[in-house]
């Protein structure tokens, strides 16, 4: 199968899907991007690489930080991290406080903005700064040592982070938060707001395609079985609430931010990164979700 072509006629394809969402700006420094943008990266297991396209575009990954973040901590708590955070879908908006009282503070998965800050908290307490680990992290597997936060955008959602706050001090107020609030808003946003290409993001990803260990480092991050977990809850949660959409159109674990990245995973065989920075009404790329439509109905490469 040749991905390079493949993945450069799907682009034409989907080019007549823009404006048919629209730039996220309820972040104001994600407002100024350029809407009319669409890159594409694949890393293969066995050492093929595919791009296209903005492909070496940074852009701000957003919640596809919260997939790594989780892996990160995973390793670090074990089975401990679930009695913080769930595993289900949420079926309401990323940034809703709905569930939240009525389950006691503990958010129902680990992608909703609530479940993020639960899990960056309890990374803390194993790394103390947790973004500069995470940084370390992407800057070994993207092999860019320069990889860092934008510092702009991180102002940008800290200056409109109330929600946020709120939610940080709603699971507080329950014990669900045990260190400084502001603290763990600080790195998450840091988090959120780090830049990487498609090319780069695709790199980042390939241990989840390989069961926890990294091809490019030979580095084990997670074992077998919480490999498979990580994946799991991207197939259920990643998306939002838009979930169920994606696995009945990609069938891939998947997880998406904001900034108009995803990045999908084909466990044992490689994965992708695609950025188209207009969103959706659920805040999911629109070209991002119809060029992985097309590829896993093209090739048959999907988990189904």
């Amino acid at each position: 199968m040749d991905l390079q072509a493949l993945i450069k006629d799907i682009r034409q394809d989907i080019l007549p899907f823009y404006d048919q969402g629209r730039v996220a700006d309820y972040i104001p420094a994600l407002a100024s991007v350029p809407p009319h943008q669409f890159g594409w990266a694949i890393h293969t297991l066995d050492g093929q690489s595919h791009a296209c396209g903005d492909a070496d575009t940074p852009f701000s990954i957003q919640s596809i930080s919260k997939a790594f973040m989780l892996a990160m901590t995973l390793q670090a708590d074990g089975e401990a991290l679930w009695r913080h955070v769930g595993k289900e879908p949420s079926g309401n908006p990323f940034n809703s406080l709905v569930q939240l009282e009525y389950e006691h503070g503990i958010p129902r998965n680990p992608f909703i903005n609530a479940g993020a800050l639960a899990v960056t908290d309890r990374a803390i307490r194993h790394f103390s700064d947790a973004h500069a680990r995470l940084l370390s992290w992407l800057r070994l597997e993207t092999g860019n040592a320069a990889l860092s936060a934008n510092e702009a955008i991180a102002a940008s959602e800290r200056a409109h982070g109330d929600r946020n706050a709120a939610l940080a001090h709603f699971m507080k107020s329950y014990g669900n938060i045990e260190h400084e609030v502001g603290n763990v808003l600080d790195q998450y946003f840091h988090n959120c707001s780090i830049e990487l290409s498609c090319r780069e993001l695709a790199r980042a990803g390939l241990f989840l395609a390989n069961h926890g260990v990294s091809p490019l480092t030979g580095q084990r991050y997670l074992s077998r079985s919480q490999a498979k977990q990580v994946n799991a809850v991207m197939l259920t949660c990643g998306t939002y609430d838009a979930a169920g959409e994606f696995a009945y159109r990609v069938g891939l674990p998947v997880k998406s931010g904001v900034g108009g990245g995803l990045l999908a995973v084909i466990p044992g065989k490689m994965s992708l990164a695609v950025w188209s920075p207009q969103l959706d009404s659920r805040g999911n790329s629109v070209l991002g979700l119809e060029a992985l439509d097309r590829f896993t109905t093209r090739t048959g490469l999907s988990i189904f």
